[in-house]
């Protein structure tokens, strides 16, 4: 189980566990449908719209077209933390929305109205359960408990239940994604990954990120550890000039809708 203290370098023993995680094994025994942002998008209904901009005012697009423009969406996990402050001045001066999967426990209890900033700023507000337990290892009842009290605790923040969550290690399987359709969650994993869990080095942070860039890819990375957020305005930096729009996971899929219990998760490009 992880349990983060507040300071942010902590590391905690299960940590390390995420060091062997991947997408592949943490979807094996499971039989959820899997589906790409571009799959998400060509089986939306043709009068859809697609998902709507930020609120950083006029300089921010009403709508993206991820189908044309060449889209990709920056996550953090296991927040908010000391240092998601920082990050939200960051992301408002790049005019860029971020989807968080918020840990309850620790961290939303901790920083209510860093919460409450998150969803006022038009970022996606999502669920990473209460405690970081791996959701695999527990019966239904345990993982709706995980679930729901991360749902409950959000919404009396922010007055809305988020409709996004991500499996701790991304580990799923038919018991989770029951209970995730339940209780309205899709379930995102990502194709992005620098591994941060591992390392305060900025730059690696920063070139690994760049280094597995994709179109409709889904960048994880955590609020909580000292290396991350200076890295962050770099990433933003090159990708734009790499041509790359930012979005929200919803905007990614729009005009489809994520549909609970589904996972989403995107391929590499070739």
């Amino acid at each position: 189980m992880f349990r983060t203290k507040p300071g942010r370098r902590h590391r905690g023993a299960a940590l390390a566990l995420l060091a062997a995680a991947t997408l592949v094994a943490s979807l094996t025994g499971c039989s959820a449908d899997t589906v790409t942002p571009g799959e998400a998008r060509e089986q939306a209904p043709t009068d859809g719209k697609a998902g709507t901009g930020g609120r950083f005012g006029a300089a921010a697009p009403d709508a993206v077209d991820c189908a044309k423009a060449k889209c990709i969406a920056l996550t953090f996990d296991a927040g908010p933390g000391e240092d998601t402050p920082k990050l939200l001045d960051i992301l408002k001066e790049k005019q860029v929305h971020a989807t968080f999967f918020l840990l309850g426990q620790k961290h939303v209890l901790r920083y209510p109205q860093v919460v409450k900033r998150i969803s006022d700023e038009g970022h996606e507000v999502a669920n990473h359960t209460w405690t970081h337990q791996i959701l695999t290892g527990l019966d239904a009842a345990e993982v709706r408990d995980e679930l729901s009290r991360t749902q409950d605790a959000i919404a009396k923040i922010t007055g809305k239940k988020p409709t996004l969550m991500r499996p701790p290690q991304g580990r799923t399987d038919d018991t989770v994604s029951d209970v995730s359709r339940e209780l309205g969650l899709s379930q995102v994993l990502w194709s992005i990954t620098a591994k941060d869990y591992s390392t305060e080095d900025t730059a690696l942070i920063r070139r690994r990120v760049l280094d597995q860039a994709h179109g409709d890819g889904i960048i994880l990375l955590h609020d909580i550890y000292g290396g991350t957020v200076p890295a962050v305005p770099g990433i933003i930096d090159e990708l734009k000039r790499r041509g790359y729009t930012f979005v929200t996971v919803p905007q990614l899929i729009a005009p489809g809708k994520p549909e609970p219990g589904t996972v989403y998760r995107p391929e590499k490009d070739d």
